[in-house]
């Protein structure tokens, strides 16, 4: 097994219970999420509820289906989801932990710390530095969508986007 982790950071334009409420409504994440420039295809919650630890969901990517739950949740400063990915042998391949901390940055801005930790297994742990530089892409669209979803004129609602 082999891990990298890494944190990027953006300051989002909007009060931190308006930014937390985005990141933990999953299936809202289908509104701001983009469908080109990275994997995210459509998500969907499977568990019933509110969001909460132990929330579970499936993401379509480009590379198929992948499972995820809430693995932490303090509102509204933190979120950390959990995805894996399994040979059709039901072997883990791939694990990741992206995660949120979320900081006020004024009155009307929160600091956005975006840490991302993957996890490659058996033969794909070799390909380490490409995956690390494809997470790296992929979550600095992540979270630049969601810096973006705010600057929309016509983002009105608290979890709209």
């Amino acid at each position: 097994m082999t891990t990298v982790e890494f944190v990027i950071e953006r300051t989002v334009e909007a009060p931190i219970d308006r930014v937390f409420a985005r990141l933990v409504d999953i299936e809202g994440h289908n509104d701001w999420m983009p469908k080109q420039g990275t994997m995210f295809k459509h998500v969907r919650k499977t568990s019933s509820g509110e969001e909460q630890v132990g929330t579970t969901y499936l993401e379509e990517t480009a590379q198929g289906p992948q499972p995820g739950d809430i693995v932490e949740l303090e509102r509204p400063h933190k979120v950390t989801y959990h995805w894996w990915d399994t040979s059709k042998a039901g072997k883990l391949r791939f694990e990741g932990w992206p995660g949120y901390s979320l900081e006020p940055a004024g009155e009307n801005s929160t600091l956005v710390p975006h840490h991302a930790k993957l996890t490659m297994y058996g033969m794909y742990r070799l390909g380490a530095p490409l995956f690390r530089r494809l997470a790296v892409r992929e979550r600095t669209t992540t979270i630049d969508a969601l810096k973006a979803s705010f600057e929309s004129p016509t983002d009105q609602s608290p979890g709209s986007g």
